[in-house]
């Protein structure tokens, strides 16, 4: 009774504000872009950040502590999803989706512009984990945000429809990622990708968050969020 009440009162208050193409796109580009970030830092911290970033002593050792600061998204994500929601309940979806894109994507610029261990020591290490752990942040806040955003304004009996579209992010940008370092060790030598080409797709990102920041700009709260809100500001 209880889910349907909920359903019914969904149906009642849906206004269309926003419309469905921009919705869909802003929900799955938001999430797409986080992806893309999260997993460039993947294929780096393989094949880049071990020479980079930590001592060359021990390769081996190395690695491992460069997937060590990999892993360290995976402990930031629920708390990101945590507070990002408290807020996005509090002030809005838009705001919170912003701010976590706006997260993710300060994160990822500041790892391609990163000095290494040989340049600033055990700064270095130190400064990417905390990079790392702003990933797990933003993307923590938007896996849940662009759900919400894309459901409370899908119309009557379309909420799973517009629910996937934001989970479609995860593959696309695990594509872009992949595809993005392909193309980068086709186009240069070795030499070439390691000294400046690996910090491109990071610096890229930039472009990537201000496109996607433009589309969830112009966005309005849905109907069913502002009735929430109003409720609780009284």
């Amino acid at each position: 009774m209880q889910a349907t009440a909920t359903t019914l009162d969904h149906e009642q208050e849906y206004t269309p504000i926003n419309s469905r193409n921009k919705v869909l796109v802003a929900s799955l580009i938001g999430t797409a872009i986080e992806f893309f970030d999260f997993y460039i830092y993947a294929t780096a911290a393989v094949i880049v950040f071990p020479h980079i970033f930590f001592p060359q002593g021990d390769p081996t050792a190395a690695t491992l502590q460069s997937l060590a600061t990999f892993a360290i998204a995976f402990v930031a994500r629920p708390i990101g999803s945590a507070v990002f929601g408290h807020f996005g309940d509090r002030v809005g979806r838009k705001a919170t989706l912003v701010a976590s894109l706006l997260t993710m994507g300060i994160s990822t610029v500041v790892i391609g512009l990163l000095p290494g261990y040989a340049t600033i020591g055990i700064f270095a290490p130190l400064l990417l984990a905390l990079a790392r752990f702003g990933q797990g942040l933003g993307l923590g806040g938007e896996w849940g945000g662009a759900a919400l955003l894309a459901t409370e304004n899908a119309p009557p009996r379309k909420r799973a429809l517009y629910g996937s579209f934001p989970q479609l992010g995860a593959p696309i940008g695990f594509f872009f990622a992949n595809g993005t370092f392909l193309l980068l060790s086709w186009l240069l030598t070795d030499e070439q990708f390691m000294k400046l080409g690996w910090r491109v797709p990071f610096i890229f990102s930039a472009v990537l968050v201000i496109i996607g920041l433009y589309v969830r700009v112009s966005l309005h709260e849905s109907p069913v969020l502002r009735k929430s809100l109003k409720r609780k500001n009284r």
